[in-house]
């Protein structure tokens, strides 16, 4: 990086922590793809759109990502789903999904094979492992945007079905 240094941490372990704020400083017309994906979400129904292989993505592809070819059918899927993969959110920064500290995670909602990312709503990042399910928290007020899933919960106790690959409190994937 030219001109300039990255605040960095080291923890006992020997893995790096640094500060990373992410944001988007532009507004752009969402189309009939995106359009209809918000609607549905205003509507407390998540959809995706089949890819040209058959699979379902959420959010939906426009297009096939592989093929190019524009995806027209769509599909309803599932309020619930599986953790992939998880980093956290130690001190949320303006135009977070939460004020608290929270999991950002993909999640692969029951009948999607693309994962969405999304906020997962946790205590700390002892509470949320790779393969816990979880289910949408709808907002109470929904007005067609992304912010209509507030965020997800977990469903029940964290297992942890298989390796955690995640990135935990400390920067450090497992």
């Amino acid at each position: 990086m030219t001109g300039g240094t990255i605040d960095y941490s080291r923890a006992d372990d020997g893995s790096f922590t640094a500060p990373l704020t992410l944001f988007y400083p532009y507004a752009r017309t969402v189309g009939p793809t995106y359009g209809r994906f918000l609607t549905s979400l205003r509507e407390r129904r998540i959809e995706g759109t089949r890819l040209a292989d058959g699979r379902v993505a959420v959010p939906p592809a426009e297009f096939d990502p592989d093929t190019g070819v524009p995806c027209t059918e769509w599909v309803e899927v599932g309020s619930e789903g599986t953790v992939v993969t998880w980093a956290w959110q130690p001190e949320p920064v303006d135009g977070n999904p939460m004020s608290s500290a929270f999991a950002w995670a993909l999640v692969l909602l029951d009948g999607a094979d693309v994962p969405m990312l999304h906020a997962v709503d946790v205590d700390g990042p002892a509470d949320l492992a790779t393969g816990d399910r979880v289910r949408v928290r709808w907002a109470e007020e929904r007005s067609g945007s992304i912010t209509d899933i507030a965020c997800f919960e977990p469903l029940g106790s964290t297992t942890g079905a298989g390796p955690d690959h995640s990135i935990g409190a400390d920067g450090a994937g497992s």
